[in-house]
């Protein structure tokens, strides 16, 4: 066979080999790079920097610590966590473990992050008596929440699913002495019915928290908030992302919905987003 390069024919199905070669990618279906789900276009800037699609079998363990801490209602086991069917199941369950009559789970990222935009996309489990939350604060190895470790907390979505139409966004300085600032309700549908987009964009300058690409809340981190007559100002620092469900007597659950065990809560993705 004559080389491509020696024909006139050739020469002349160079740009349609070319062209077809720039559908082929199309055609197989190319994974597109995530972009912020932010419906105005705002923050596109942004570029990703960290992500976890929860496509595998089991949990990367380079890019996740378990929580282990007993609290509340619940114990925290790592056999709760699973990876299946594209998703994170946090499952939630009764049981006896660490002095506790439930389990939950929770998983905290290695990797620290500052400013930047942060999402996820997740629904609740069904029955009352599950605080299921995205937040961001300092991990400090130990499994469990240290407050006096950490400078803030970002709380992008609480829930408690003893009311499963509304969560709440908050920000906490915890280092030193504790403040909350901008705590919001935010109503919404049913979370336990399908999957939502919660996100957070946190900036020196402002905090701003997002519900399926709308923007819900926006909170000035400039400004001191006074406690005690004493104005205390937000402190900024490095922090891990949690996703957790964990039983509690949280937002008026007077008790656990045994009949709707075992149950989880579930992550389709989670997101970090830095400028370009």
């Amino acid at each position: 066979m004559p080389s491509l390069k020696s024909t006139p024919s050739s020469r002349c199905s160079l740009p349609l080999l070319a062209f077809v070669a720039a559908l082929l990618p199309l055609c197989a279906g190319a994974a597109t790079v995530p972009t912020p789900s932010v419906a105005d276009g705002s923050l596109s800037a942004y570029t990703l920097s960290w992500a976890d699609e929860f496509d595998g079998t089991t949990l990367d363990a380079a890019k996740w610590d378990f929580r282990t801490d007993s609290k509340l209602w619940s114990t925290q086991k790592p056999e709760n966590v699973e990876v299946s069917g594209g998703t994170l199941k946090l499952r939630v369950k009764k049981e006896d473990a660490g002095g506790k009559h439930y389990t939950g789970a929770g998983v905290i990222s290695k990797a620290a992050f500052r400013y930047g935009y942060y999402e996820a996309r997740m629904k609740i489990p069904a029955g009352a008596g599950w605080h299921s939350s995205f937040w961001m604060m300092f991990h400090n190895g130990g499994g469990g929440t240290a407050p006096d470790k950490a400078c803030q907390e970002l709380d992008v979505i609480e829930n408690d699913s003893v009311d499963k139409t509304s969560y709440g966004v908050n920000i906490h300085k915890w280092k030193g002495e504790h403040v909350s600032f901008g705590g919001k309700t935010v109503k919404t549908p049913d979370l336990s019915a399908a999957f939502h987009v919660f996100g957070c964009e946190f900036t020196p300058l402002v905090v701003r928290y997002y519900f399926d690409g709308a923007l819900v809340q926006t909170v000035d981190v400039t400004k001191a908030v006074k406690k005690g007559g004493a104005a205390v100002a937000f402190e900024h620092g490095d922090q891990h992302v949690w996703l957790t469900s964990i039983a509690a007597a949280l937002g008026g659950t007077k008790a656990v919905d045994d009949t709707a065990l075992p149950s989880a809560a579930e992550f389709d993705y989670v997101r970090f987003f830095t400028k370009k």
